[in-house]
C-alpha cells in the first residue's frame, strides 16, 4: 500500500515538474515506402550548452589541458549505416541500442558540431564516470546508464536548464527533496556529484518498477512519468518507446536516441578522430566530515588550497560556507591536502571565525526612548476642577471675576477660541 503511494506522489509530481526543458532543434529526413518526410526534434539540454561557456567554468580551464596530449581533428569521417549498426550492436549492454536515421542525426551532432565539447566530456569523465558507476552497480543497474548525464548536463555540476533544473542529473526542486537531497539558500546537493549520483540511482530503479523498460524508464526521468504514461494511452497501450515517441514532448522523442548516440560516441569517439583533453583533476580525493562552520577562506589561508578548487571539489556549497554548527556535512580535498587539514584543523575553524561569521546569535533590543516630558503651559491651574453652568446674561470677564481666575485661563482650560459662550453650557474651573 505504501509502495503505491509512493509511486503516485512520483507521477504527481514528475507531471508537474519534468526535469529537463527544451532549448534547440534538429531537422531528421525520414524515408519510409520511398517518401521523405522531415521531423523535427528539441534537443536535449545537455546538447545546448555552448562549449565557450563551458570553457569559461575555472573547474575547466584550471584541469583540463587542451594544447596538450590531444588535439581533435577538424574532419569527421563518415560510415556507412551498416558500420553504425555493427558498433552498436558491439557495445556491452543490457539496453538495446538500435539503429535508424534519428540514432544517426544525434551520432553525426556529437562527432561533427560538438565534437570538441565530446573531447571535454572524455576529459571530464574521467572524474565522473567512476562515481556514476559505483552507485549504478550498487543498485544493479545498467552501466551505460553513466552516460545519462552526457545528455542532461554534459558533465557540468553546476550546470541550471531554464526550467531550474540543475547539476549533473538535472534534478528539479521538487524531485530532488522528494530524494533525500538538501537545498537551501547554503547548500545545494543536487550540484554535489556524489549524492546527487545515488539519488539519480534511486530514481532510475524506482522508474524500473513502474514500466520495466529501460527506454521507458529514461523517456520518463526526462518528461515524468505522467508525460510517459499519456502516450502510453495516446499509442493505445502500447509500451515500446519507438511505438510512442511520436506522442512524446518534442525533447523527449529524442532523448533515447541522444542517449545511444553518447554511448556510441563514448565507445568510438577515436575512430571519429576525436581524443579527449588532457585530465588534471585530482581523481585521488577524499572527504571529511565537518561539525563546525567552516569557511572556504579558512582552509585557503591555512592549507594553501586553491579556493576554486575547493568550489570545484565541493560545487554543493552555494556560499563557500559549510554550516558544520548545524549538522555534520562533507567536505572534499585532495588526498595529498586531508592529513594538513586533520592536523590543524582546530586551527583553521578559529581563523578568522569572528570576521567571516558574522551572525548574531542574539540582539538586545534598546528601549524606546520616552519623550519629555511637556512643559506645562502657565495658564494650566494645579488644584480642584469644577464646573460652572452658564446663566443667561453671563460673560466670560463675569465668571472669571467671580473665580479669581483670568479670562485667558478659562479659555486654555475649555479650548475656545474667542470669548463667545452660550447659556446652560459648563466650563471647566480649576481652583
Amino acid at each position: 500500500m505504501k509502495k503505491n503511494i509512493f509511486y503516485c506522489l512520483t507521477l504527481i509530481i514528475f507531471l508537474l515538474f519534468p526535469l529537463t526543458s527544451n532549448s534547440q532543434t534538429v531537422d531528421v529526413e525520414i524515408k519510409t515506402n520511398g517518401d521523405t518526410k522531415k521531423e523535427t526534434f528539441d534537443l536535449p539540454v545537455g546538447m545546448t550548452y555552448p562549449l565557450d561557456s563551458l570553457l569559461q567554468n575555472w573547474h575547466i580551464k584550471t584541469y583540463i589541458d587542451i594544447n596538450e596530449n590531444c588535439e581533435t581533428a577538424t574532419t569527421n569521417p563518415q560510415f556507412p549505416d551498416s558500420v553504425y549498426i555493427d558498433r552498436l550492436q558491439r557495445i556491452p549492454a543490457i539496453m538495446e541500442m538500435p539503429y535508424n536515421p534519428i540514432v544517426r542525426k544525434f551520432i553525426d551532432l556529437y562527432t561533427d558540431r560538438l565534437r570538441n565539447q565530446v573531447s571535454y566530456m572524455l576529459s571530464a569523465g574521467n572524474f565522473y564516470i567512476p562515481i556514476f558507476e559505483s552507485a549504478l552497480d550498487a543498485y544493479n543497474l545498467p552501466l551505460e546508464l553513466k552516460y545519462l548525464p552526457i545528455i542532461e548536463s554534459a558533465l557540468n555540476p553546476t550546470a541550471t536548464s531554464r526550467a531550474g533544473a540543475c547539476g549533473l542529473w538535472q534534478f528539479m526542486l521538487a524531485t530532488s527533496k522528494l530524494y533525500g537531497l538538501e537545498t537551501n539558500s547554503l547548500i545545494d546537493e543536487r550540484k554535489d556529484p556524489v549524492k546527487s549520483t545515488w539519488a539519480a540511482a534511486r530514481y532510475l530503479s524506482d522508474l524500473y518498477e513502474i514500466y520495466n523498460d529501460w527506454n521507458l524508464v529514461i523517456a520518463a526521468y526526462n518528461c515524468g512519468p505522467g508525460n510517459v504514461n499519456k502516450a502510453i494511452r495516446r499509442a493505445g497501450g502500447e509500451t515500446d518507446y519507438w511505438n510512442i515517441y511520436p506522442y512524446l514532448p518534442k525533447e523527449t522523442q529524442g532523448y533515447v536516441p541522444a542517449f545511444i548516440a553518447a554511448n556510441y560516441v563514448m565507445q568510438y569517439y577515436c575512430e571519429h578522430n576525436i581524443c579527449a583533453m588532457k585530465t588534471n583533476i585530482p581523481a585521488n580525493t577524499d572527504t571529511i566530515q565537518v561539525n563546525q562552520n567552516l569557511h572556504f577562506k579558512q582552509i585557503e589561508e591555512l592549507c594553501g588550497t586553491n579556493i576554486e578548487e575547493l568550489k570545484s571539489l565541493n560545487p554543493q556549497y552555494n556560499t563557500q560556507v559549510i554550516p558544520g554548527d548545524i549538522k555534520g556535512y562533507t567536505l572534499r580535498l585532495p588526498l595529498e591536502q586531508i592529513s594538513s587539514f586533520i592536523e590543524q584543523q582546530d586551527t583553521i575553524y578559529n581563523h578568522r571565525s569572528d570576521e567571516l561569521f558574522r551572525r548574531r546569535t542574539q540582539v538586545a533590543v534598546t528601549p524606546k526612548v520616552q519623550a519629555a516630558a511637556k512643559r506645562e503651559s502657565p495658564a494650566t491651574a494645579k488644584g480642584t476642577l469644577s464646573y460652572h453652568k452658564i446663566k443667561p446674561g453671563e460673560t466670560l470677564s463675569v465668571i472669571a471675576k467671580k473665580y479669581k481666575v483670568s479670562v485667558k485661563q478659562i479659555q486654555q482650560w475649555n479650548g475656545l477660541r474667542t470669548t463667545r459662550i452660550n447659556a446652560g453650557k459648563s466650563l471647566k474651573i480649576y481652583k
